[in-house]
């Protein structure tokens, strides 16, 4: 159980899912028309477009599966633990996201389909770097998994039983912040296309930065958090 959430990790969570919705809708609006953040949804898309043989969907869609499970590998192999602590590694986790959005906005600037790859990727990156905090998982860049966490345990507060309220409080602010930056990134992408996806990026370099910063004032702060 959750008894107290560092604010690191809740500001980072928060911003890095606001950012998810941004770049996940800006996709969707896109020439792509095209979930980056979403895998079931994209699952079901590749299993209609085999089924009527749609071959050229089948490729694309396959390829933005197989980058979204490339960038959680590169995660997996960046950071390299299930436990969120202080450390280096994030912050060249996030670096490399950053860099990602920048090659998907110039890539879908050109409308070449490969930006939505890269997109892709860096959500997928992004979805392990927030991987468990106090054996509770934390993703950042879908809510269907954060949905059905919610409603457990507000159907535990109804029934009068105990409920783990920082965790609850928590996963309410992503899901509130990802639904926020998802109306951000369709406001901004109807008023300037892929040029919306300046915020995320700036989103992201800006927690490289500031988390970078902050591990360097508090190296003693850099082992597991203890719950």
């Amino acid at each position: 159980m959750i008894t107290k959430l560092p604010k690191w990790i809740m500001w980072g969570g928060a911003l890095l899912a606001l950012s998810a919705g941004c770049v996940n809708t800006i996709a969707l609006m896109g020439f792509t028309t095209l979930s980056v953040s979403h895998v079931t949804g994209n699952v079901s898309l590749f299993a209609t477009a085999i089924a009527s043989l749609d071959m050229r969907s089948v490729l694309f869609i396959g390829a933005t599966l197989l980058t979204f499970l490339i960038g959680a590998v590169l995660s997996g192999v960046i950071i390299g633990q299930t436990s969120l602590k202080l450390g280096k590694r994030y912050s060249l986790a996030l670096c490399i996201e950053a860099v990602l959005l920048v090659l998907s906005y110039w890539l879908y600037q050109q409308e070449n389909n490969i930006g939505q790859l890269t997109a892709a990727m860096a959500c997928g990156l992004q979805n392990v770097m927030v991987a468990t905090y106090s054996a509770s998982a934390i993703r950042t860049t879908h809510l269907t998994g954060l949905t059905s966490d919610v409603g457990h345990a507000i159907g535990n507060w109804i029934a009068g039983r105990s409920i783990d309220k920082p965790k609850l409080t928590f996963q309410l602010i992503i899901w509130q912040c990802f639904c926020g930056g998802s109306v951000l990134g369709a406001l901004l992408y109807s008023q300037f296309q892929y040029r919306a996806l300046f915020l995320p990026i700036t989103i992201v370099s800006t927690t490289a930065v500031l988390y970078s910063a902050m591990v360097q004032k508090l190296p003693e702060r850099r082992q597991p958090v203890k719950i």
